[in-house]
């Protein structure tokens, strides 16, 4: 406080009535509202009083991981969601099985082609007895 008093370039001069009411009115128009201190969790939403308020907190974010680990315990095991199909059956990294995915779409179209490549022609098969002669061997 000594140092304050010698030192010259604080203004230690009283301030009038009329500058600190002033001040105050400036001050209080800039002041935010509660909604905003609400959305930015400076002001809470409660009733209790102030001496109860981290008691109230506390029970709700006890209330909320009770309520997380009730959840948490009814979930199904990875196993029951591969069986509904709900999770890939895969083992390969999350990053990945994007990949895996269309890889598998690949093989299954080549696999496809080949064996569309290799199946009998119609006539081959009036032939062997399989077709009659008037049947058609593709229906639209």
């Amino acid at each position: 406080m000594a140092e304050a008093v010698s030192n010259p370039s604080v203004d230690i001069s009283p301030i009038s009535p009329i500058e600190r009411r002033n001040s105050l009115e400036k001050h209080l128009q800039t002041r935010p509202d509660p909604k905003d201190l609400k959305d930015r969790n400076i002001l809470h939403d409660t009733n209790a009083a102030p001496s109860l308020q981290s008691k109230a907190q506390e029970l709700e974010r006890q209330r909320a991981t009770d309520s997380l680990k009730k959840g948490l315990g009814k979930r199904p095991e990875r196993e029951e969601l591969v069986e509904r199909n709900i999770l890939p059956d895969s083992h390969a990294a999350p990053a990945i099985q994007g990949q895996q995915k269309e890889l598998q779409r690949h093989m299954r179209a080549d696999s496809l082609e080949q064996k569309l490549q290799s199946r009998p022609k119609p006539e081959d098969l009036v032939k062997e007895g399989i077709l009659e002669a008037n049947e058609e061997a593709t229906k639209e």
